[in-house]
């Protein structure tokens, strides 16, 4: 099964993925907090009090939903401002329908720029620092087609004038990025036989 690791620098991400009861729980729900207020701008609803309650039961979810996801989802927030920036990075296998629906994206998501990672080699990145929607939050997505896996990583910022400056910190993050695979040994356990 294909697992993502990547190389976040602890100085500036917070790690939702394995933060677990207290540790990271500030910025876990500061970070579902962003994201819950700008859906609710994208959808025109209003936000309603109590809305810090649904923030706060999900990021009590959030770390028991990604150990089940066994390293195919990795989450980091800004350190600095949890509520600033979230990151995303997921690993998905490369199906028929997967490939039908990133071929039908809209034609504004063609506006990529190759993107090389350190491990990953040549991808795509595409950022979206002035969505033409104002409801829309600034964001930037890295792909990388590995043949077999998609890999992607979805940066998303609750400050249109503050993307600029943390950009460069989720280019450094995506570039890290490296899947790790379960290995099938051959007849007995203790060898790894590798085909010419």
């Amino acid at each position: 099964m294909a697992r993502l690791q990547a190389d976040a620098d602890k100085t500036r991400w917070v790690a939702v993925t394995d933060s677990f009861g207290f540790g990271g729980r500030r910025h876990r729900k500061a970070a579902i907090r962003m994201l819950l207020t700008q859906a609710n701008q994208a959808l025109g609803v209003q936000s309603r009090p109590g809305g810090g309650l649904a923030a706060w039961a999900m990021s009590q979810a959030t770390p028991f939903l990604m150990r089940r996801a066994a390293g195919r989802v990795l989450v980091w927030v800004w350190k600095a401002d949890p509520e600033l920036l979230v990151v995303m990075a997921q690993v998905q296998e490369a199906t028929a329908q997967l490939r039908a629906a990133r071929a039908s994206m809209p034609m504004e998501y063609d506006d990529t720029e190759t993107f090389r990672g350190t491990y990953l080699g040549v991808g795509e990145k595409l950022a979206m620092p002035l969505p033409k929607d104002p409801r829309t939050p600034p964001f930037a997505t890295y792909t990388w087609d590995t043949g077999t896996h998609f890999v992607t990583v979805t940066a998303v910022c609750s400050d249109r004038e503050r993307f600029g400056t943390v950009i460069g910190a989720v280019d450094e993050l995506a570039r890290s990025l490296r899947i790790s695979d379960d290995v099938a040994l051959g007849e007995t356990p203790d060898v790894l036989r590798i085909e010419p």
